[in-house]
Parts: C-alpha cells; structure tokens; sequence
C-alpha cells in the first residue's frame, strides 16, 4: 500500500485529506508543522509528500529543501492557497513535482498524485545513467559530471536534461518539453521552461570552460545540448 504524508496544520484539511486518501486504497501519515514533518519523512518513509507552505513553525519550502537535500527521491506536491506565479515558481525550483491550488477539486489532487507516483516508478527502471559524449547524467542521484567538474539537479531539472540529451546535436522545441515536464500540472505557461533552461545554463557554467557541452537557444526551433561547441543562436 502506498504511504502518503501530509503536512497541513489545518487540522480539518489534513483529516479530509487523510480520510479521502484511505479511501483511495493509500496509506496516510500526517503531520501539522515542519519538525513533525522531517520526522515523519525520515521514519514512516512515505512514498509521496503532499505539502502545505504556511506552517507553525516555517514554511513548506523549507521541510521541501531538507528532503530534497537529504536525497529524497518521491513526489512532493505543493498545496497551497498561494496563487501567485513566483509562488508556484519557487515551489518547483526547490524540488517539487506539482504545485496544486486551493480550493482544490480532490479527484484532481488524486490524478495527479498517482501520474508522479508512476513517473517515479518508470524513473526507476533499469536506466539509471544518461550520457550525451562526455557528459553524464545519473538519474538516481541527479549528479551531472563533465571531466572533474559535477552540479546536483533538481528532479524537474535532471528531466529536463535527460530529454535534452537524449536529442542532443538536435533543437527541442518549448512545446515538446512544456508538454511532457509540465503540460499536466495547469496553471503554467511556456516561459516555465526558459526559466529551467535558465536553471540549468547557470548549473552547467563551470562545464563550459572546460570545453563541456552548451545549452544554446536555437531561434524560431527551441533549446538544444550542443556537443559541438557551436553557437546556434544565430
């Protein structure tokens, strides 16, 4: 049975949620501020996170940095009645799979729950290294390596390489990326992946002096991992 946890400190929210997830055939654990949460995460190991910002004692941000910096491989979806863009933005460039508002429709929060549980499951299959020449992706750490020079990504941003170097020497448009890294998550438009692209160009700087591959706009056709050190942008 999967194990849920939720970290709500709303206690009627955090009770339907729970009760709706039982139903659903999941296991819940649940948790109403950011130190019961860690804890919960570290000894219940839960299998997905969904996860409120405004907590007693900090923010849902903050119990997202620490899983993800302890390597915590499973979804974590924000839930959150912060609607603003930069609100969803921040949310995910710490880490987070989905960034669901409220008022939610809880079938919606259920689908979208089990795509990234599947996602996870595919992820883990057989192919744990990506490599595109000399550079190397490994999916289960989200370490890229060039040479002696390494970054760490975060999921969403070892996605989005592992699809750019699958294709590399070759553009990918916006739109094939936007659809298959985002296109389910609502409420998002395309310039997410230029500010991913962003994330990644700034992770991958110090490559690039060592002769390392270089993630170049290709003008009207989208990004491309170019292995050639060639400047397409023109």
């Amino acid at each position: 049975m999967t194990r849920v946890l939720i970290v709500e400190d709303d206690s009627d929210i955090r009770a339907m949620l729970a009760r709706g997830l039982e139903a659903e055939g999941f296991s819940v654990g649940m948790a109403g501020c950011v130190g019961d949460a860690l804890t919960a995460a570290r000894d219940d190991a839960p299998e997905a996170v969904v996860l409120d910002i405004t907590l007693p004692d900090g923010s849902g941000h903050d119990v997202c940095r620490s899983l993800r910096e302890g390597g915590y491989p499973g979804p974590i979806l924000f839930l959150s009645a912060r609607d603003e863009v930069r609100d969803r933005a921040e949310g995910l460039a710490l880490g987070a799979d989905d960034y669901i508002v409220k008022p939610f429709v809880f079938d919606e929060l259920v689908a979208r729950l089990r795509t990234h549980l599947l996602r996870r499951k595919e992820s883990d299959e057989p192919r744990t290294i990506v490599t595109a020449g000399k550079l190397t992706l490994d999916l289960n750490t989200r370490q890229m390596n060039f040479g002696d020079a390494s970054a760490r990504l975060t999921p969403r941003e070892a996605e989005l390489l592992a699809m750019l170097m699958d294709q590399a020497n070759k553009p990918v448009s916006r739109g094939d990326i936007f659809d298959k890294l985002w296109a389910s998550q609502g409420g998002l438009s395309l310039n997410v992946v230029d500010v991913y692209v962003g994330y990644l160009r700034s992770k991958m700087a110090d490559f690039v002096r060592f002769g390392g591959p270089i993630l170049v706009t290709v003008r009207g056709r989208g990004f491309m991992l170019d292995l050639r050190g060639q400047d397409y942008r023109h």
